[in-house]
């Protein structure tokens, strides 16, 4: 598991002049802007939120996706205490900070250090009187970062599942099956195992299953063996380009006349083993519900069905923790700790998908906290 809770920037426990770098200040927001924060409908059009919130600073270019839904959704108390997960170029975390007044505080985490780096570019230029504390983390060691600041609990948690577009467009990154570049495909560069180095240990029958498993690659068998045989009679390819080659090369010539990248399932295979994702959230997940606040909000905006699948999942125990056999009358005592709203989750509309294409697959789905839910 990749990120290190003890590597952040200063908050609540700095220097008071380390601590005024972090604040502005604005004027109190009115009582009717206030409720303006508790509807779901998005105030503006999903254009103009786009446009409004691509973040681009020290080259890290990132388009929110589902930014007015996700800040409404959160209900952003001014006096609150926020985490922001995977923060990336703060586009999400912008939006809870200019909402914060004195008092509020936001926790905004990420793995990948140069995510970080442009975060706080983007989050000194926001007027706001709450604080925020940048934390160079995974998002599942929240708890760890939030008992080093002595927080018991929070009123609302972002995550946002999705690699940003800066990370996939940079070819260094090894993200791109289009671009040329070195296999690395790592969140956090600092530590860990690199595609790569991943795929020249692995065995064929392993590699199989990650194809499968989280790609959802249906010739998965086909890939596996022609990336084990490559290994065997080349070495492990170095580059993006070259195994995005071997993969197009394995696929039936059916697959290669689908629409869509014939190495895009491989590849996001790959990314997700490479960085323990889906383990990451089910740890996670294991924790969240327990440090929201009575009237806390945990949004998850997720790009695949393997990530929204566990995310409903989770919701749905919450929503009915009870263990009883169906049909008995219930003695185990576990009573719901809330309700998803919308049931469904949340889909961007038409125009944010027209205007960022990388925002068709996403869903918003979001978890009230609740002592008894009627």
């Amino acid at each position: 598991m990749c990120g290190d809770a003890e590597r952040r920037n200063d908050g609540p426990q700095a220097s008071d002049q380390q601590a005024a770098e972090y604040q502005a200040f604005e004027p109190q927001r009115t009582e009717q802007q206030a409720a303006e924060n508790q509807a779901f409908e998005p105030q503006r059009t999903e254009q103009q939120a786009a446009e409004d919130h691509a973040v681009e600073s020290q080259g890290f270019k990132h388009q929110s996706v589902l930014y007015e839904e996700t800040i409404a959704a959160l209900r952003i108390k001014p006096d609150g205490v926020y985490v922001d997960g995977t923060t990336g170029g703060a586009g999400h975390s912008s939006g809870i900070l200019a909402k914060l007044g004195a008092g509020g505080r936001l926790y905004c985490l990420d793995r990948d250090e140069e995510a970080l780096a442009a975060a706080k570019k983007r989050l000194e230029e926001v007027k706001s009187e709450g604080r925020w504390i940048l934390v160079h983390s995974v998002y599942s060691d929240f708890a760890k970062v939030l008992e080093s600041y002595g927080e018991e609990a929070v009123d609302g948690i972002l995550l946002d599942l999705g690699v940003s577009s800066w990370q996939l467009d940079r070819a260094e990154r090894g993200f791109s099956y289009r671009e040329d570049g070195p296999l690395d495909m790592r969140m956090d560069q600092s530590q860990g195992e690199s595609a790569r180095e991943l795929l020249a240990r692995v065995s064929q029958a392993e590699l199989e299953r990650i194809l499968r498993e989280y790609g959802e690659e249906r010739n998965s068998k086909r890939i596996a063996g022609a990336i084990i045989r490559e290994r065997e009679l080349h070495g492990t390819p170095e580059t993006t380009t070259r195994l995005a080659e071997i993969i197009v090369q394995a696929q039936p010539a059916k697959s290669r006349r689908e629409k869509g990248h014939p190495a895009k399932r491989s590849f996001q295979a790959i990314r997700i083993a490479v960085n323990g994702e889906l383990a990451q959230l089910e740890t996670f997940l294991n924790q969240a519900v327990e440090y929201l606040a009575p009237g806390g909000v945990l949004a998850i905006i997720s790009f695949h069905s393997l990530e929204d699948r566990i995310v409903k999942q989770a919701f749905r125990k919450w929503e009915n923790p009870c263990e009883c056999p169906p049909g008995l009358p219930c003695v185990c005592d576990k009573e719901p700790l809330g309700r998803a709203v919308p049931r469904n989750g949340i889909l961007p509309g038409e125009d944010e998908q027209m205007l960022n294409p990388r925002a068709h697959s996403a869903r918003l789905r979001v978890f009230l906290r609740e002592d008894k839910v009627q």
